[in-house]
């Protein structure tokens, strides 16, 4: 239903890195620059960075995130982890989530501008 996302960032430079760094453990890598965008995707950018250098913060009860999909529980943690060392926060840690319909694993992560986004995978053990 979703071909693709973006986010405002305000610094491209910075974002570019961390976002470099953080997706690779979901095999997304950087694949378009151009002035003031930079997307990243698979076989096409399907995550988008948009540079908003006038924009505030994000606040933390937004209540708005982007949920991206790992094949693994390690993908997961990876991306956490690396999400950490790029500069970013944590928002939850890699862990199971309770849910009434399915077993979900997943982590939330904040980047450097406050932008919410989350990997999850659905374990069949």
């Amino acid at each position: 239903m979703i071909d693709h996302i973006s986010v405002g960032v305000t610094d491209l430079g910075r974002s570019a890195r961390f976002y470099e760094q953080t997706l690779a453990p979901l095999g997304l890598a950087r694949l378009v620059t151009r002035p003031g965008t930079v997307g990243f995707g698979k076989s096409y950018s399907e995550f988008w960075i948009n540079l908003r250098s006038g924009m505030a913060s994000v606040a933390p009860e937004s209540g708005c995130h982007i949920c991206l999909r790992a094949k693994s529980t390690s993908q997961v943690d990876a991306f956490h982890a690396a999400a950490l060392g790029a500069g970013g926060s944590s928002d939850g840690a890699p862990g199971l989530r309770p849910h009434d319909r399915v077993k979900y694993y997943a982590a939330f992560i904040r980047d450097p501008d406050g932008n919410r986004v989350e990997a999850v995978t659905f374990p069949q053990d």
